[in-house]
């Protein structure tokens, strides 16, 4: 089985933003990091890899970025990752980030992939939906936790009150938020 986990590459939470004529995004001196729900995405797909009794033989990241990207892609594969997919364009927006990744995903056999929940630059929080669908496979969202037990994935969602526990089948993509 293998893993695919999306990562964005983000400002640091704690950089100071400015902007250049008031309009334009400045990046000098800012310190970019995996985005904080897609490092838990990639947290728990390693754990799942490492206790699958080698059942998930590979955990892939893909990133949609130029070339500044790839320390958040290295620092990726420094955590556990086992290779790594940069698909080479600007991120402009959710839409677009979903149509370059499902072109890339729909030429590759995934049992799960994986997105974290928002992004901490635009607290976006479509992109994972918009990935299901254009992949076609089933989604769950606000998951808190993954399971893999006797060949089955078991999964723990927050609910209003409690959580719940889901079984599911595979190709599925999770979005993951902190538990």
């Amino acid at each position: 089985m293998k893993i695919l986990v999306c990562l964005s590459h983000v400002p640091d939470t704690t950089t100071k933003v400015k902007f250049v004529d008031g309009k334009e995004f400045d990046k000098t001196g800012v310190q970019w990091i995996i985005n904080p729900w897609d490092e838990l995405a990639l947290t728990r797909a390693l754990e799942l890899k490492e206790g699958s009794g080698g059942k998930i033989t590979k955990v892939t990241i893909v990133n949609v970025g130029p070339k500044e990207t790839e320390p958040t892609i290295r620092k990726g594969l420094a955590i556990g990752a086992d290779d790594a997919i940069r698909i080479n364009t600007e991120a402009k927006d959710a839409y677009f980030v979903a149509a370059q990744l499902a072109e890339v995903i729909k030429n590759q056999e995934y049992d799960l992939v994986f997105t974290g929940i928002e992004s901490s630059d635009y607290n976006g929080i479509s992109v994972g939906g918009m990935l299901s669908e254009m992949l076609d496979i089933p989604s769950v969202s606000a998951v808190s936790g993954v399971d893999f037990e006797n060949e089955k994935f078991k999964i723990k969602r927050d609910i209003d009150g409690g959580y719940e526990q889901i079984d599911i089948n595979t190709p599925v993509l999770l979005t993951v938020q902190k538990g």
